[in-house]
């Protein structure tokens, strides 16, 4: 098969692991910065590979928009199309099920989902899915799955959690009749704790090669979200992966370590980048602020990306002060290092048994 996973260590219910992949190795705990569009905001190849990362994320959903699979077929996938040569995980489009409410219809067979590009109908099924995401070449193919709204009902939750494992199955079935592509299913239930055992107990006896907790992280209350993971993360095979979709927030990321999640993805750091906040090892900066006018430090004095080596506070405020998107690179370039390094260090203190210092550390500056 195309994946592969050890795991090498744990400290309480945190995990160090690794996955083998087609293109490379993905040591884990890791973050994945998103590259929606085929590329991460800002961001050149070079860049993510200076800053350390090792798998980044696509949408299968807008990348059958634009550019459209002819030219993903031209390129050869993914990996040649954005000149990429580590692992590429893609979101099935279940998550649009969610976002794009707005003249969605849903029945047994798939999803009519409205295009934001030009207001276009699709109807896209699990089978197309997973031709959509063979052609993108991705070395993990998430199946389709009906992530449902946070207000749900608890009837609403069962048809939503009955079609996640209708479409899990068929999923699956496809994927392994067009390649040997890494699948993680993904685990339903909305909030409720029956829902979710029942999810869990139906995704896994499928034999997919690694588990998503999906549904979360989607506008529900902090507390809520740590509680349906606690819960359902012990409900997964301890020898696959587990990614939690959607948590980007150092505080989140830390927690859900302790609960014994893997791999995680998110806009946030590179989103609040563009909009002059930094991620610091003592917090959150608003770089944009009026103190830091005539500040020559760097952003972080204990970073060592290219931009806290080579830039001041002063010099990036100035340059969101004009509307210069450089400051908006240079900003993400250290957003998404932080990222890096807070893996790095999580993966580092389960080896040595210290990550409960660490999650406190994180949680003494991000609240």
């Amino acid at each position: 098969m195309a994946l592969k996973f050890e795991l090498l260590k744990t400290s309480g219910k945190a995990r160090r692991g690794r996955i083998h992949l087609p293109h490379g190795v993905v040591e884990t705990p890791t973050f994945m910065p998103v590259g929606t569009n085929a590329n991460v905001k800002l961001m050149m190849p070079r860049d993510l590979e200076e800053i350390g990362a090792q798998i980044i994320l696509s949408n299968a959903f807008h990348l059958y928009l634009k550019p459209g699979m002819e030219i993903m077929k031209i390129h050869g996938g993914i990996h040649n199309f954005i000149n990429w040569n580590k692992p590429v995980l893609t979101d099935s489009g279940g998550f649009q099920v969610f976002s794009l409410r707005k003249g969605r219809k849903i029945n047994e067979d798939g999803v009519w989902i409205k295009s934001p590009l030009d207001g276009s109908k699709h109807f896209i099924t699990p089978e197309l899915s997973m031709e959509i995401q063979n052609t993108i070449g991705s070395d993990i193919v998430m199946a389709f799955d009906y992530c449902a709204e946070p207000e749900i009902s608890y009837d609403e939750a069962v048809y939503a959690l009955e079609l996640t494992t209708k479409w899990a199955e068929r999923s699956l079935i496809r994927i392994r009749e067009l390649s040997d592509q890494a699948i993680f299913g993904i685990v339903q239930g909305a909030f409720y704790y029956d829902l979710r055992e029942r999810s869990a107990k139906e995704i896994t006896s499928l034999d997919f090669d690694g588990f998503a907790i999906g549904g979360l992280s989607v506008g529900e209350e902090y507390d809520i979200t740590l509680k349906m993971t606690e819960f359902t993360a012990p409900l997964l095979p301890e020898n696959k992966p587990r990614y939690f979709m959607g948590a980007g927030s150092p505080k989140l990321i830390v927690d859900l370590v302790y609960n014994g999640v893997d791999i995680f993805d998110s806009v946030l750091p590179t989103r609040v980048a563009r909009h002059g906040q930094a991620l610091t090892w003592k917090g959150k900066k608003n770089i944009r602020a009026a103190k830091f006018k005539f500040d020559k430090a760097p952003i972080d004095e204990n970073c060592t990306c290219y931009t806290c080596r080579n830039f001041s506070r002063s010099y990036i405020r100035h340059l969101f002060d004009r509307g210069e998107v450089l400051g908006q690179m240079l900003l993400t370039i250290h957003n998404l290092h932080f990222m890096m390094d807070l893996s790095k260090k999580i993966r580092e203190s389960i080896e040595n048994d210290t990550f409960e210092n660490l999650r406190g550390e994180v949680l003494k500056y991000y609240d």
